[in-house]
């Protein structure tokens, strides 16, 4: 997943993991969770809706390592 980039809109709460190429298809996996795939079926993207609430838990413990880290 290295060539992925991520963007998260804060105004929306949407991140979004994609690479280039050309949606094709959008699959619904769960209320919060859309993939997009290209012309061959290939993933191009994810979109995770309500971000900062499906990674709450998450971020505090990524907070702890990264002050650990500094």
């Amino acid at each position: 997943m290295s060539d992925f980039n991520i963007h998260y809109d804060e105004a929306e709460d949407i991140l979004y993991l994609g690479r280039e190429g050309q949606e094709n298809e959008v699959v619904e996996l769960s209320p919060e969770v859309n993939i997009e795939l290209d012309d061959q079926g290939k993933l191009i993207g994810i979109e995770l809706f309500k971000a900062s609430q499906l990674f709450r838990n998450v971020l505090g413990l990524m907070g702890k390592k990264i002050n650990q880290a500094a």
